[in-house]
């Protein structure tokens, strides 16, 4: 019986996703839960699983291609089976079919593939890395890396790779597209627009022309409907408190140097004093869930991370009840696989509060946005060195100002402000977390 490949719901906040990638061409043959494409969520690329055996008999959808949840992207069925009420009558001629690899093109042939279309030269990339990838084997090559040679229209086993054991890595990527883009300047597209998967200007973002146009990917689509949800009717007020870092910098300080173990960052140290202050204060620990206001005992703190695609928020659970070993192991393991687009979505939801650092970027003082239905966020700044008057005169001190993004429908002003100071206490004597 014929299986449809289905777009599914990955994550709990998916409402569309994007196919990134086919593993399975046309007349293979599929097994049961075998991974059969990429899909990009709202948060993360995901592996798209089969849920009959059979054969692919068609691919619907091709990569690149946004669908809806629930749209048909193939149909498994047996080599004789009738399809065709299944694909609703599209020609056999429009369904994806196999493409053999083309004979190497002499050296002349080659200068000709700038008059050739982009998806044209993009595609015969692709097929020149899958008859590679067949002879040789599997380029190793991370998740984001791969999609990013397949938007470039690169070929994976033509790059050589500076990751651990030459696995193919994002700076690989783009050191390859810089090379091939200076390469084509002989005859660049006046004012072209350019519609790729990538929506955030980064380091590698080149314009060339009046302007360039992005497609939004479905993380940015997701952070523009949530930020949109949440500064329009969240009524939010801010509270803003400058803490004495001193004693936390010397206890880094001599954690590091005890040995790796006992690496942790200023950031893990903040997470820490926020969920033992959020304990002390339930009332900030809580969700808006329109008729009822719910708070929660433990303290699963989100952190904002930065990846080339936008903001994600992964969560470290019960965090009130870990060491700061412990703490800052997991936070850099959320990061990395946050980065990578490796997380699952259990990792990034059922968050009760969060906090956003951009200390790292110089930034002394900034005002986050509510993670909705969470009832604040903390936005933390950089850790300066100031003078500060003690006992008739100025000594050093090292002093970081915190902002806390308060909804105003779960905390009041004097809660938020309490909450504060019971974190600036925590951090200016941070042996009081041990107790």
């Amino acid at each position: 019986m014929a299986t449809k490949v289905m777009m599914e719901a990955l994550s709990p906040t998916m409402e569309e996703g994007r196919l990134v990638k086919w593993h399975k061409n046309v007349g293979d043959a599929i097994k049961s839960g075998e991974t059969i494409a990429e899909v990009e969520t709202d948060k993360a690329i995901m592996e798209l699983v089969a849920r009959g055996e059979g054969i692919l008999r068609a691919r619907l959808c091709e990569e690149g291609t946004t669908s809806i949840i629930g749209a048909l992207l193939g149909v498994i069925a047996t080599a004789d089976e009738d399809i065709s009420a299944l694909i609703g009558g599209t020609p056999v001629s429009a369904i994806t079919t196999p493409v053999p690899a083309p004979a190497p093109a002499a050296a002349p042939a080659q200068s000709a593939s700038a008059a050739l279309p982009s998806a044209a030269i993009q595609s015969a990339a692709a097929i020149q890395s899958a008859a590679a990838t067949a002879s040789s084997g599997p380029v190793r090559s991370s998740p984001l890396a791969r999609r990013l040679a397949a938007e470039r229209g690169l070929a994976l086993d033509a790059i050589a790779g500076s990751g651990p054991n030459g696995r193919v890595i994002r700076r690989d990527i783009e050191a390859a597209s810089e090379s091939t883009a200076a390469s084509a300047a002989a005859a660049p597209a006046p004012r072209e627009t350019v519609s790729t998967p990538t929506a955030v200007a980064s380091t590698a973002m080149r314009i060339d022309g009046e302007y360039k146009d992005v497609a939004l990917t479905q993380m940015r689509k997701t952070i523009a409907r949530r930020l949109g949800e949440s500064i329009g009717p969240v009524p939010t007020f801010y509270l803003t408190s400058e803490i004495d870092m001193t004693r936390v910098a010397q206890m880094r300080e001599q954690m590091v140097a005890a040995g790796d173990q006992f690496k942790v960052s200023v950031n893990d140290i903040v997470i820490k004093a926020v969920a033992i202050a959020l304990t002390r204060h339930p009332e900030c620990n809580a969700h808006w869930m329109g008729d009822s206001i719910r708070y929660f005992s433990a303290a699963h703190i989100g952190m904002a991370v930065a990846t080339d695609d936008g903001l994600i928020v992964p969560v470290i659970r019960d965090v009130q009840g870990k060491g700061l070993g412990q703490i800052g192991k997991e936070a850099r393991d959320l990061a990395k696989r946050a980065r990578d687009r490796k997380l699952a979505p259990a990792e990034y939801s059922g968050g009760t509060f969060s906090v956003s650092n951009l200390g790292m970027f110089g930034i002394d003082q900034f005002t986050a946005i509510i993670n909705p239905p969470e009832a604040a966020i903390l936005a933390v700044g950089a850790t300066e060195t100031k003078p500060v008057w003690e006992n008739g005169a100025f000594v050093p001190r090292q002093r970081m100002r915190v902002t806390l993004s308060c909804d105003h429908r779960i905390i009041d002003g004097a809660i938020g402000a309490k909450f504060l100071q019971t974190l600036r206490q925590l951090l200016e004597a941070p042996m009081m977390m041990l107790f």
